[in-house]
């Protein structure tokens, strides 16, 4: 078959799907939710490993692990969570939570423990609430 044999496309039509034809769900952002899910991991995991070895060596920290951790959570939240009610209430309080330690200036023990066993208890939830294996018939 050769190139001349093939019908012409008309001038008038777009390349482009029109506005209508495009799925309402879809977020044109898809290619950003991995790599924020990685980086939000990772600040909650360098604050909570400052955290944690602060509590176990006794020595002192300043607000910053605290800061990189409430961060991480607020872009691991905007990632990770579907639900948009749920992702911007997370998202919320952990800028108002890593303002307010920024602004306080000092991390006392409780605060080192109330992140730690929120952490914990954090992941045991996702780890014990997993997503079902597929049941292919």
């Amino acid at each position: 078959m050769a190139p001349t044999d093939l019908p012409e496309r008309p001038h008038n039509q777009n390349s482009a799907p029109s506005s209508s034809d495009r799925d309402p769900h879809h977020d044109d952002d898809q290619h950003l939710h991995v790599p924020g899910m990685i980086v939000g991991s990772s600040l909650v995991f360098l604050g909570f490993l400052t955290v944690f070895l602060s509590i176990s060596g006794g020595f002192e920290i300043d607000y910053k692990p605290l800061v990189l951790y409430f961060t991480g959570l607020a872009i691991w939240a905007y990632s990770a969570i579907a639900n948009l009610t749920l992702r911007y209430t997370v998202m919320t309080v952990a800028i108002t939570l890593g303002l307010a330690i920024a602004h306080y200036g000092e991390v006392h023990f409780w605060h080192k423990q109330v992140i730690f066993w929120a952490t914990v208890m954090m992941v045991a939830y996702f780890m014990f609430t997993g997503a079902a294996p597929d049941k292919r018939e």
